[in-house]
């Protein structure tokens, strides 16, 4: 029986927004500060060229861009995002990302590509058979437009020995966590801005692999119950709770969370580009308000 890759490292996985100038290019400095600010806060690692990290709206040279500026700027393991479905495509991203930040990498997220378990073993084993990485399989159907049922992702991950992680974003979240968690032996995170954190952890997430724009309150809340202070972790949380929700409106997430950073001071800009939606002015009284009612805006 072949062995199963090492489980990927629990707590926070940082997913890094690519920032942008005024001018529409990928802003290096603001890119530098934010994974600076992710080590800084202890965050396990960093999800690069995720859904949130726009990786669908840059170029093949942009993403190569990115992945550089992100390893020059943080001793944190990577998980590099695929964009591409299909199994040639995610294979040239990978070795594009294998390229870039070498032994880094610690894995590479794929998303589930079709509801048939069989499809998506090819698909992942065909991947693996050619590039060697680690794979951390995204259920996550609001993006990929594919719906699997637990049971077939449970099938994936029992027949594809490369998988070290499933991050779980096809509400119920904490449903589908237990039910894996309590199948195979791989880490298990939650996404979706952290707003069933509390829930995914009860249910046996191995941490969360999401953004927000207090990264540092979803370590606070993950490390305390990693080290079995629920309470600890649920007061960590909880302040936090209404800008979680806040962030997270549908169409205008990405948006929201840039402005946020940048209001920190992380960003120099909130500039998404299409097709997401830029921020919308009506919004931005409400966003003063939120981080009003925190412990100041700026970046501690």
């Amino acid at each position: 029986m072949t062995t199963r890759v090492e489980p990927l490292a629990r707590g926070v996985w940082g997913v890094v927004a690519t920032p942008f100038t005024d001018a529409g290019d990928v802003d290096e400095a603001s890119l530098g500060r934010l994974v600076q600010f992710y080590e800084s806060v202890g965050a396990a690692g960093l999800t690069v060229l995720g859904v949130f990290g726009e990786a669908a709206a840059l170029t093949a040279a942009e993403r190569m861009q990115v992945l550089g500026v992100v390893a020059a700027n943080s001793r944190l393991p990577i998980v590099a995002g695929v964009t591409s479905l299909s199994t040639a495509p995610a294979i040239a991203e990978i070795e594009n990302a294998q390229a870039a930040v070498g032994d880094r990498l610690r894995a590479v997220m794929v998303q589930a590509n079709s509801g048939s378990a069989d499809r998506v073993i090819e698909h992942l084993r065909g991947i693996n058979d050619v590039t060697g990485a680690a794979i951390v399989l995204q259920d996550y159907p609001k993006s990929s437009g594919v719906t699997i049922s637990t049971d077939n992702l449970i099938a994936v991950v029992e027949a594809s020995p490369f998988v070290s992680a499933v991050k779980a974003e096809a509400p119920p979240t904490a449903a589908a966590i237990a039910r894996i968690t309590a199948r195979v032996d791989v880490s298990v995170f939650g996404g979706l801005g952290g707003q069933g954190l509390l829930d995914e952890l009860a249910a046996g997430s191995a941490g969360a692999m999401t953004g927000f724009s207090y990264p540092e309150a979803l370590v606070g809340c993950v490390s305390a119950w990693l080290a079995g202070d629920e309470d600890t972790a649920r007061a960590e949380l909880l302040p936090y709770l209404p800008l979680i929700n806040f962030e997270q409106q549908p169409g205008i997430a990405l948006a929201l969370r840039k402005e946020l950073f940048r209001r920190r001071g992380l960003f120099a800009t909130g500039i998404v580009r299409a097709p997401a939606a830029a921020f919308p002015a009506e919004l931005d009284a409400i966003a003063t308000d939120h981080l009003a009612q925190l412990d100041g805006s700026e970046v501690r």
